[in-house]
């Protein structure tokens, strides 16, 4: 580690810190209705959308409503991308002239791009046409990551509101989510990557010819339009194979930064806004205080564990220290341009949301440093978290932090001035335990039958490891993967969909019931008795909470993997 990385790291730190209240501030203005800057511009497309739509803006639903809304628009779009790859090759804007998509990964496909997800088990430039990336993928990165904004202001006004039967407006959380946030942003920065060198045009490959004679197809496209809303939306699916390791995609030192404050943005920002909307910032930095402390514990592991380099190569006498002339650590797998401190932040950032997106590859992180990012999802990447979904996955912990806390006590629990009931911590149970349900299930089904097996490239923990990740990264709606997994068969097509369906809307719908027994209740006065959730010890609490449910779950698992593998490298039996 050096002084220049930390320094790398904590300007990334101080900028998401310093974003969180004036964006804050501007999402709750925007969901309340109120007017912005904006507001002159988009207001009358807004209004316009409602009125073709025939959406009463000021209609509020209830729990029911709003998630039979919410899976109706997921199942519409689901069929339009299943059918746009189906049919890209009789479609325009197909200048390769790609065929089909098979059917067993448009099914994954179109499961990953609706819940947010974002795998992509085929090479995007030599399957995807021009108008499937941009009609399809490109779109579905907006509304996917405006329905987890959406979700997360349900759950919120679940809080907030007293003796209420709504917890708001599907459609319109939707439509303001794209049009006041995903859009403005997306545009300026669009033309940021293209100023970077980002491409952004419709012409076809380009076929060149080497210094040596050989031939190459550059690929090339309507790439900065998708960059940046795969980055801002935290979906991670890329235009590349390479993702946020191709120059086409990340370009430089300082694309790569706007990307990772990109995918931090709005999950520290919602933690803002839920403070506003219950009326206390301070619950808003309590829980924002929580992800910080997790994300920091993250990265330091990776950041010093990459640093560190391979042990067995000092028996070849070869020097992984940092100087001037090289970087130093474990540089397998990572772009020269960015370095080791940038691809340990970019690899915990990344996973710490649901983004997915790379700019290294995990597969060649050693054993602990590709431990985090595993761990970080089979949390539920509720450390700063998927557009909207972190900050609800966050709460669900908190709902069964304050129950924890009021056993100790013998007093019922409160959180907020709701009192936290049986039906609300079944819910949340319910939801917290289909999570290893799904990836553990299938990763046990994936290593006891051919199919699974097929598909890692490397044998013993390594190979285990690959299935693990698969698995926790497909229920946990992330996307990235330990490339060594070849997962473009029926199996792991079908499989990995399914897993996303599960991580995706059997988290959903008890949250939202959770929302919706909240917003019925009454806020009961604090009194000498109330445990607060504003400080430090809640903070403490939290985190603990976190951690212990997790390790209990999973650390079996993980000791199979990269615990297994770290032990055997320090043993000298790996290389």
């Amino acid at each position: 580690m050096t002084g220049n990385g930390w320094s790398q790291i904590a300007l990334f730190g101080a900028i998401i810190v310093l974003l969180v209240k004036p964006f804050g501030y501007y999402m709750t203005r925007v969901f309340a209705g109120e007017r912005t800057f904006l507001f002159p511009i988009v207001r009358p497309l807004e209004r316009a959308i409602y009125r073709v739509c025939g959406v009463d803006e000021k209609e509020d639903q209830h729990w029911v409503t709003y998630a039979v809304s919410m899976l109706f628009f997921s199942m519409a779009g689901f069929g339009t991308l299943y059918a746009l790859q189906r049919l890209q090759q009789f479609l325009p804007f197909n200048p390769q002239h790609l065929p089909a998509v098979p059917s067993d990964s448009t099914f994954n496909t179109a499961v990953s791009f609706t819940t947010n997800t974002n795998w992509q088990s085929y090479v995007p430039e030599t399957t995807m046409s021009y108008l499937t990336q941009m009609a399809g993928l490109t779109v579905h990165n907006f509304v996917s990551a405006a329905t987890g904004i959406a979700l997360a202001l349900a759950l919120i006004r679940g809080f907030a509101r007293r003796s209420a039967q709504g917890i708001g407006n599907f459609w319109v959380d939707l439509t303001r989510s794209v049009l006041y946030v995903l859009l403005p942003i997306s545009v300026i920065v669009a033309l940021f990557f293209v100023w970077q060198g980002v491409p952004q045009n419709l012409d076809p490959y380009v076929h060149a010819t080497t210094l040596e004679g050989a031939k190459q197809v550059i690929a090339q496209g309507p790439v900065a339009s998708q960059e940046v809303i795969k980055i801002f939306g935290t979906n991670g699916g890329g235009f590349f194979n390479a993702n946020s390791a191709h120059p086409y995609e990340n370009p430089n030192a300082l694309t790569n930064l706007v990307q990772m404050v990109l995918i931090f943005s709005i999950g520290a920002g919602l933690t803002n806004v839920f403070g506003r909307m219950v009326g206390n910032q301070r619950q808003g930095w309590a829980l924002f205080g929580a992800m910080a402390i997790l994300f920091l514990a993250g990265v330091t592991i990776v950041y010093s564990v990459e640093s560190g380099g391979n042990p067995n190569f000092a028996a070849f006498h070869v020097d992984q220290s940092p100087s001037n002339l090289q970087s130093g650590g474990n540089m397998e797998g990572k772009e020269v341009r960015f370095g080791i401190a940038n691809s340990a932040l970019f690899t915990t950032v990344t996973t710490d949301t649901s983004d997915g997106a790379v700019n290294t590859m995990h597969d060649s992180l050693l054993p602990l440093g590709g431990m985090v990012p595993m761990v970080n999802m089979m949390l539920g990447e509720v450390i700063f978290g998927g557009v909207g979904s972190g900050l609800y996955g966050m709460l669900i912990f908190a709902v069964l932090a304050v129950f924890i806390a009021g056993l100790m006590v013998g007093r019922t629990p409160e959180y907020l001035g709701k009192k936290i009931e049986a039906k609300e911590v079944k819910m949340a149970m319910l939801a917290l335990l289909v999570l290893p349900l799904s990836l553990l299930g299938f990763s046990a089904l994936a290593t006891a039958v051919p199919a699974g097996l097929a598909g890692p490239l490397n044998a013993g923990p390594h190979g285990f490891s690959e299935i693990l990740y698969a698995y926790t990264s497909a229920t946990n709606n992330n996307g990235s993967a330990f490339a060594g997994l070849s997962a473009d068969t029926p199996f792991y097509n079908t499989t990995l969909g399914i897993a996303m369906l599960l991580g995706r809307f059997f988290l959903i719908v008890p949250m939202l019931a959770i929302a919706g027994s909240l917003a019925g209740k009454k806020i009961v006065p604090a009194s000498s008795g109330t445990f607060p959730t504003d400080g430090g010890l809640f903070v403490a609490l939290l985190i603990g909470v976190i951690v212990i449910t997790g390790g209990l779950i999973y650390f079996p698992a993980v000791s199979l993997g990269p615990v297994a593998e770290h032990f055997a490298m320090i043993a000298g039996k790996l290389y």
